[in-house]
């Protein structure tokens, strides 16, 4: 039985506190496993040393929507390189965000087909950032895409879009969001959403679960995320605790 729990995104490289602390409380936490996603290439060898401290952190490498235009040819090489240490177990957190700046997002659409070429090529899962973006991001996965596994990072769509990603077999993240009060579409996906696809993540040091919302978030706190969908969903904890554990190992090879 896997009664411990795995944050499948958390930026441990930007959290302001100590791996053995953060580690620490992972642990009294009943939280096992963590994955720290990339942003930018400056953060690649940094994120790698923080995986290698720890038998129980692993990594992705990818680029970022807002930093499209640093991915050059040269970059997807070094990524190559990588991609070749054990402890990278996906390409992300790559996809579309329109809602800092849509005045790039026609490279920002062809620097996520890059990438997600780029995954299947090594292949390795793909975790998608979308940010009011929903079609575009769909649409250019369904294109794309040749078999590769998909998570949707920090789900943010509606219960109808999660039905039309589960469909095409693509993966679900759901993190802090859900636990806030008037957050009544995250809720409603929570309940939807078939557990078979459903893993959880913290978005550290972002979106913060009640009852800590306004602090920085942490690995830790995944805790809250569980027991707040076991709740929407009426299940008992231990058994999400289990079903998402094992969706997350599974899905991340971890």
């Amino acid at each position: 039985m896997k009664n411990y729990l795995i944050d499948t995104h958390a930026h441990i490289d930007m959290i302001e506190q100590p791996v053995d602390e953060i580690l620490q409380e992972m642990h009294e936490n009943g939280v096992k496993k963590v994955i720290i996603p990339s942003v930018e290439e400056k953060t690649f060898d940094k994120i790698l040393e923080i995986a290698h401290s720890n038998e129980n952190i692993y990594a992705m490498t990818g680029i970022y929507p807002s930093e499209a235009k640093t991915y050059t040819p040269e970059l997807e090489k070094r990524m190559e390189g990588i991609c070749k240490d054990s402890k990278i177990k996906a390409i992300g957190e790559i996809g579309l965000d329109y809602y800092w700046d849509k005045s790039f997002a026609d490279l920002q659409k062809e620097v996520f087909r890059k990438q997600i070429l780029f995954a299947n090529k090594m292949s390795l899962p793909i975790v998608v950032h979308d940010r009011e973006a929903h079609k575009d991001t769909f649409d250019i996965l369904k294109e794309t895409d040749k078999g590769g596994k998909v998570l949707f990072h920090c789900f943010s769509g509606s219960a109808e879009f999660m039905r039309e990603c589960v469909k095409q077999g693509w993966h679900i993240a759901l993190g802090g969001v859900v636990t806030f009060k008037n957050a009544v579409k995250m809720k409603d996906v929570a309940k939807e959403v078939p557990l078979d696809k459903l893993v959880l993540e913290t978005d550290s040091p972002y979106l913060t679960p009640v009852p800590y919302r306004g602090t920085p978030n942490k690995p830790a706190f995944v805790k809250y995320v569980a027991q707040e969908i076991a709740a929407i969903r009426q299940m008992p904890y231990e058994e999400l605790v289990e079903i998402t554990t094992a969706n997350a190992e599974r899905f991340f090879n971890i």
